[in-house]
Formats: C-alpha cells, sequence, structure tokens
C-alpha cells in the first residue's frame, strides 16, 4: 500500500505568497522521486529537491575536496602497501567507487548462485516487507529470527530471502532501522513516476553495499528493478486522515486556506480533510502511491490512474522510465518489472506492451535495455478476514491467471512478483483496496493484538489464510507448464495503511502462529519448485482450485482481467 514523505520542508523555504504555487510544485514532485522515508543523512534515497539538501550536498563536496587534497601522499603510500598485501585476495574484491558522502567502498564479489538460472528466470520465493526483529546493524541474527529466514530461502533459486521497502536501500524509518543479513537479496524501487537518481542506484549483485543510512549491509542487491508504487488507484494519504484524503490539495483549495494537513501519526485523533476529500499530504505525511499524486507533463490532479487514455502523459511517463532503465542496466541489473499495480493488471500489460513496443502480439525489444519488462508486479489485500465470502481468494486467482495468460502471448514475461500481501481492516470495497479501518465485520480493534480472529473463512486465523494463498500460487502455471508466480513478499506490519496486526512475530521476539504458517508454506513451495528443503509441510486444509472461482467466494467487482479458461490444475492435497 504504501508510501512516504518527500520534499517535506520545501514549504519552509517559501513566503506566504508563494506558498500556493509551491505546495502545487510539491505535490508533482512528490511523483518524480525515489521513496526516502526519514532518512539520517542528507544524501538518502531522494531525488532531492530541496534547498537544504542542496546546500548541504555542496558543503560536503567542498569538505571533502579539502580531505583528498591533504591525505593525497599518504593515501598512495598506504595504498602501494595495502595492494601488495591484498594480492593474493584480489579475486574477493571488486572496483571500489565513491560513495555520496565521499568514502571510497570496497564491495565484495558476488557470490555464485547455488542453482543455474534457466531460460524462465529464477525464482526469487519468499520475501518480506517491514521491520524484521533479531538482526544487528553487522547481519549477527539470533536463532528465532535466523528460523524463519532458513525456511524462506528454501523457496528461492538463490537460497536466499528477499526484502524490500518502497525505496533503494534499507533504511530508517519510525519502525526503526532495517537491518538484514547475508541471507537476504535487497530488491530496489523507483516508488515515484520520474527517473530514477542515478547517485542512489546501488550497483546490482553486490554485498556489502551502503544502506541509505551509509551504513554496511551484508545482504545482496538484486538484480531486479522494481517499478513505481500503485498508479492504478487514487490510494490515500496515510495517518490521521487515512481513507478519507483521497487526493492533493487542488490550486482553488490552497488559495482559500482550505487545505488541512495529515499527519503520519495513526495514534492522533482522526481528522478530516476538506469537502472535496482533499488534504496537505507532503508535510506531514505521505500517500500510500504515486496515483495520489500529479506529475509534470500530464493534466489533471492525478493523471496516472488514466495513463492510457491520455498519450502526451503516456510519453512523459516512458521517457522517464527509460531513464531509469538505462541506470539501472548500468549498474547490472538485467531484469525489470512493471509498475506494482493494486488491483489492474490490465494496466500492468499496457505498460508493458508499450515499454517493450508491442503492436498485435509483436514486441521491439524484449528486455530491460529498452526499458522492457519482464515480470508483472501486483500487489494483492483480502478483506475483512472474510477472503473465501468477500471474494479475496477469487480475485488473487483472476489476477495470477491474467499474469499466465501475457506469459503466454508474450513468451519473454517471465512470471509474477507479488510483494504485497496481507488483510485490509476494513469492509471490501470494489475498485479502490483503500478503506476506512474498523469498518468490517471482524474489527482489528476487537481483538487485543489487532489480528485476524477465528472466523468462518479462517479456522485458524491468517495461517489459513497463508495455507490457502500459497495453494494458489503453487499450482500457478501457464498453458505450457510454466510456473507463474516467482516473488511472494508478506506485508510483515503492525495495522499499516489499514491492515491487520499481520507481524510474523510477538511482541518477545518468537515466530508466532502466522509466522509459522509462513515458514511452512515457503518450505512447501521451495519443495514444490525447486525439489529443496525438508519433506513437503501440510497445505491448508481445504486446498483450492486455482484459476477458478471458489466455493462460496463472490465474484471480483474489479477490471483485473477477466476469468479465462482455467489452465492452472488443481492444488494436490499435501499431508
Amino acid at each position: 500500500l504504501h508510501k512516504p514523505a518527500f520534499l517535506s520542508n520545501f514549504l519552509q523555504f517559501a513566503s506566504f505568497s508563494d506558498r500556493s504555487e509551491n505546495m502545487l510544485a510539491v505535490q508533482s514532485l512528490q511523483n518524480t522521486s525515489s521513496r526516502g522515508e526519514s532518512a539520517l543523512e542528507p544524501n538518502a534515497d531522494t531525488e532531492s529537491l530541496l534547498p537544504r539538501d542542496a546546500w548541504l550536498s555542496a558543503a560536503q563536496d567542498r569538505s571533502c575536496s579539502r580531505r583528498w587534497w591533504y591525505s593525497g601522499v599518504a593515501a598512495l603510500i598506504v595504498g602501494a602497501a595495502l595492494l601488495l598485501l591484498l594480492h593474493a585476495r584480489s579475486g574477493f574484491l571488486q572496483s571500489g567507487s565513491v560513495s555520496a558522502q565521499g568514502a571510497v567502498e570496497f564491495q565484495a564479489a558476488p557470490p555464485a548462485a547455488p542453482a543455474v538460472i534457466g531460460e524462465d528466470g529464477p525464482t526469487w520465493g519468499c520475501g518480506l516487507v517491514g521491520n524484521i526483529p533479531g538482526i544487528s546493524q553487522d547481519g549477527t541474527t539470533v536463532p528465532e529470527t535466523q528460523r524463519l529466514i532458513d525456511a524462506m530461502k528454501v523457496s528461492s533459486s538463490f537460497g536466499k530471502a528477499t526484502f524490500w521497502n518502497w525505496n533503494l536501500a534499507p533504511q530508517t524509518t519510525d519502525k526503526g532501522t532495517e537491518h538484514l543479513n547475508k541471507d537476504f537479496i535487497f530488491m530496489p524501487e523507483q516508488w515515484g513516476a520520474g527517473a530514477v537518481n542515478d547517485e542512489y542506484v546501488r550497483p546490482a549483485g553486490i554485498a556489502n553495499f551502503k544502506d541509505s543510512n551509509g551504513r554496511v549491509s551484508p545482504a545482496t542487491m538484486a538484480d531486479i528493478f522494481l517499478g513505481m508504487n500503485e498508479p492504478d488507484i487514487r490510494g490515500s494519504c496515510m495517518g490521521n486522515m487515512f481513507g478519507k484524503c483521497s487526493s492533493p490539495c487542488d490550486p482553488a483549495s490552497v488559495a482559500a486556506k482550505q487545505c488541512p494537513a495529515a499527519y503520519l501519526d495513526a495514534t492522533l485523533p482522526p481528522a478530516e480533510p476538506n469537502a472535496k476529500g482533499q488534504c496537505n499530504c507532503w508535510q506531514h505525511s505521505h500517500a500510500t502511491g504515486v496515483g495520489f499524486w500529479p506529475l509534470k507533463g500530464c493534466a489533471g490532479e492525478q493523471p496516472l490512474i488514466k495513463l492510457f487514455q491520455d498519450p502526451a502523459c503516456v510519453n512523459t511517463v516512458m521517457a522517464n522510465w527509460k531513464i531509469t532503465a538505462q541506470r539501472a542496466v548500468a549498474k547490472g541489473y538485467k531484469y525489470l518489472t512493471t509498475p506494482l499495480v493494486a488491483v489492474d493488471l490490465d494496466y500492468a500489460q499496457k505498460f508493458l506492451e508499450a515499454a517493450c513496443g508491442c503492436v498485435d502480439g509483436q514486441c521491439t525489444c524484449t528486455d530491460a535495455s529498452c526499458g522492457c519488462p519482464v515480470y508483472v508486479g501486483f500487489h494483492f489485500y483480502a478483506y475483512d478476514c472474510q477472503p473465501t465470502h468477500a471474494g479475496g481468494y477469487n480475485a488473487l486467482s483472476k489476477r495470477i491467471q491474467k499474469v499466465a495468460d501475457i506469459m503466454d502471448k508474450y513468451p519473454f514475461v517471465k512470471g509474477a512478483i507479488i510483494n504485497e500481501v496481507g488483510m485490509l481492516n476494513c469492509e471490501p470495497t470494489s475498485k479502490n483496496p483503500i478503506c476506512i479501518p474498523n469498518s468490517g465485520t471482524y474489527p482489528a480493534n476487537s481483538v487485543p493484538d489487532g489480528s485476524c480472529p477465528v472466523t468462518p473463512d479462517l479456522p485458524e486465523g491468517l495461517a489459513t489464510f497463508i495455507d490457502k494463498i500459497f495453494d494458489l500460487v503453487i499450482a500457478a502455471k501457464t498453458r505450457g507448464g510454466k510456473p507463474v508466480v516467482k516473488a511472494f513478499s508478506w506485508f510483515n506490519e503492525n495495522m499499516a495503511g489499514g491492515t491487520y496486526n499481520l507481524q510474523l512475530f510477538n511482541s518477545d521476539g518468537r515466530v508466532n502462529k502466522v509466522g509459522e504458517s509462513y515458514m511452512r508454506n515457503c518450505q512447501r513451495w521451495g519443495v514444490a519448485r525447486l525439489g529443496t528443503g525438508a519433506a513437503a509441510a501440510p497445505a491448508s486444509t481445504a486446498p483450492v482450485a486455482a484459476g477458478a472461482p471458489v466455493a462460496g467466494g463472490a465474484t471480483e467487482p474489479t477490471a483485473a482481467g477477466s476469468a479465462a479458461p482455467a489452465t492452472m490444475a488443481s492444488v494436490p492435497t499435501t499431508r
């Protein structure tokens, strides 16, 4: 669902008479940035256009230049000695680079993948989004957390778990600092619709890269680069106006001083947007996705949700994306994804066809060199702890089937990246998965820990939900028998963005019942897909047929793709 605050201090540099114009400029800039939330350094992963950041960056550059000049002779002497000492280990290090802080960083060479990657591409397997307890900055990990990681690793071609965070590297947020160990692959994303800032794109396939705080992360940077976040829906402003503020203030509202500010802290008393459903979401909060914001070069306040009705806007977005692709490829990235859509898989297909130059099924380019994504990215949430009766399982089945159809039409497409999965704490909505928290039949505020209670659809709570989702994931195949789902990330957050408590750990750091289900199913996926891991773990008590409606479920009321002939077999019961 998320993300974040960019350029939050911009307005303090404007005079009151310029405030309206600058507010509108900031809204457009929000949609051109990488995600950079609460970073500790002024060079965090944002396309920063702040006067403060520009001034600090220039000051740092001047200071670095003086330090380098004075230390130059000494560095040459010491460097020669070090080269002699390290000659025998030269294969372990690769060329260094000067970081934004002015420090030279040497990176460990990427480890060899444990499995041969075929034409269908790798399976990244299980991953997480959200802070993981029990890992230190240097990668030291407590046994209980490592137990979860080891289970996730079984599902991966690389023998590693994945992590992503709407940004280009691990970072510090209001939830704490994101620490990973050597068993993780980090997947970077360009959150906005603008071209990525090349300065903050780390080389692909490299371990021990610098995180957003300038500290070394033992994880390995992936060679896949993720597209913009949820451009297909308006989304909402996060925090105390979540579900109510659905758009930024227009010029008339700003001029009339009818632009109430939203605050990210959801513990504050609920607040209301103006009569148009608008708010100031750029100073103290952030939006769930890029569809919320305007974009320079596109008409309207929220142009991305109707992107393919505006050829000029398509040209703007594609020009930016191709620059991003060029910068990513130059850093060693092999694969790109479509935008990470919230609902509409037709949107993802149209983006792919535009980026790859596809006309009547024929495409002019089919790899990252031209900006062509070969993975389809989407998010999935069910509602109200009723994934059967509210149609959640059917919705996921249809979206997976849509990706299978895209793969059949365009054989260069390698599969689906489903990198936000969870349960929304509200009654089901139709086309916009943004809703008022605690508005459903089973509100989170009625349960002590805020998680899903036992319901007729979920006899074991969220553990049942994970079991049945993986029935669909494991069964998903194209007509030619290719696996469809290549990556799956659970939303490991506590009531963030309208969700229930979806965390896999209890407050004491022990893996909870939901986490045990995730471990079991990641291992089951690895056994089914890769033939790795221990004996297959139990599946759900009532396996779901993939590619077909779930018994008792409602049909999906969205345009995510019509039901196609079932090509995914039923899941055999594993005990």
